[in-house]
């Protein structure tokens, strides 16, 4: 479905959102379409990293990494 999808638009890759994926990003389809989900630790429920990604002059894209933050410790009163 991808390849074709491709093909029929002229494209290389499809770059995707609104899933969470464990390490921000992730390749799917021989790696010709990419699931990019940017919020760490999303809605304080997954232990997911979140992930911006770069596409350069020469349409050579890289991923930056955004680690989960350290969860806060909650205090009880009383």
């Amino acid at each position: 479905v991808v390849a074709k999808f491709l093909k029929k638009h002229d494209l290389d890759l499809v770059c995707r959102a609104h899933q969470v994926v464990e390490d921000g990003y992730e390749f799917f389809a021989k790696r010709r379409l990419v699931t990019i989900f940017s919020a760490p630790n999303y809605c304080g429920e997954f232990d997911n990293a979140g992930a911006m990604m770069s596409v350069d002059e020469t349409l050579m894209c890289s991923f930056q990494i955004l680690k989960p933050a350290e969860k806060k410790q909650r205090y009880q009163y009383g």
